[in-house]
């Protein structure tokens, strides 16, 4: 009788090993299925060896321009990007009651799907989220994409085709491109929204663009004319040739010392939008800036 009961003590012992053994192996199933989850979700996101340098697209001084702020309208505007491999050739943005959307047209065909947000995000977004791809009537690849604001970076996410993993990118989309005209009411402070009479003035002036080595003088001299006011802009250098405001082409108004221009200003409190074309490379280029007046440094000589 005995010996039976120590038959029987062994042969629990014996099952609940066995039981605990496949609930081990059970469990480390679900773990191994878990892991090989999380590891094809992460091989869906390009790592830092397999993407080129992120470029900054955001300038300093830049304030983020919201819908509100442009008037109803179709626009081109342009695009930065931080990535090389990521280039909008150009892009038609379309403002209605506050609400700003963009059609970006792509150097290639390369990616097949965006995405507004992070890499990470977009590997466990559901298809529904994504943006396709649409061909123009050139066979290029186009974008439709909302746009939550100007001179802001913008998360966007893009699908290589190739790779079949997704890529950070970060957008601009740059105010200073927009025609003066296409900001509200306000936005942009003339002679006469601030009441300035025919005279000569100083005002802090700020250059932005570039390869950001070059600058300006400031406080710069302000001349007011008939309502209109012409700024004389001396660079930190003697290499620039002729700026280009609206298309039109201003020489240099001195000989000697660094290159001097009297240029007209558009408006006061933001970034405008001008060319200098400099002569210190091999061949001539035409470089893209921005000068800000700040209408609260104004004074009268």
């Amino acid at each position: 009788m005995r010996k039976s009961s120590i038959l029987l003590v062994t042969a629990a012992v014996t099952i609940s090993v066995m039981a605990a053994g496949c609930t081990s192996k059970n469990d480390n199933k679900k773990e191994t299925s878990k892991s090989t989850e999380v590891q094809t979700e992460e091989g869906k996101v390009a790592s830092g060896t397999e993407t080129v340098e992120a470029v900054d697209v955001v300038e300093d001084g830049m304030e983020p321009v919201y819908g509100d702020s442009v008037k109803d309208g179709e626009y081109d505007v342009t695009v930065d990007s931080s990535s090389s491999m990521f280039k909008i050739t150009a892009c038609k943005l379309t403002v209605k009651e506050g609400k700003m959307t963009a059609v970006m047209t792509m150097s290639g065909t390369g990616y097949g799907k965006l995405y507004m947000g992070t890499a990470g995000d977009a590997a466990n977004a559901t298809e529904d989220e994504f943006i396709p791809y649409m061909e123009n009537e050139n066979g290029e690849y186009t974008f439709e994409v909302p746009v939550d604001a100007l001179d802001e970076g913008i998360d966007c996410a893009a699908f290589s085709k190739k790779k079949e993993k997704w890529y950070d990118r970060v957008l601009l989309f740059r105010v200073d491109s927009l025609p003066t005209d296409a900001l509200a009411d306000g936005m942009v402070k003339t002679v006469q929204d601030l009441g300035i009479e025919d005279g000569t003035y100083t005002v802090d002036v700020t250059l932005a663009g570039g390869s950001g080595k070059a600058s300006v003088e400031s406080p710069a001299k302000i001349e007011v004319k008939d309502g209109t006011a012409y700024a004389t802009i001396v660079f930190s250098s003697s290499h620039y040739d002729y700026m280009l405001i609206d298309d039109e082409k201003y020489l240099t108004v001195n000989t000697e010392g660094n290159s001097t221009f009297e240029i007209p200003v558009a408006g006061f409190d933001y970034r405008m939008p001008v060319v200098a074309d400099t002569t210190a490379m091999s061949t001539p280029h035409e470089i893209e800036y921005t000068l800000s007046f700040d209408s609260a440094s104004l004074k009268a000589e």
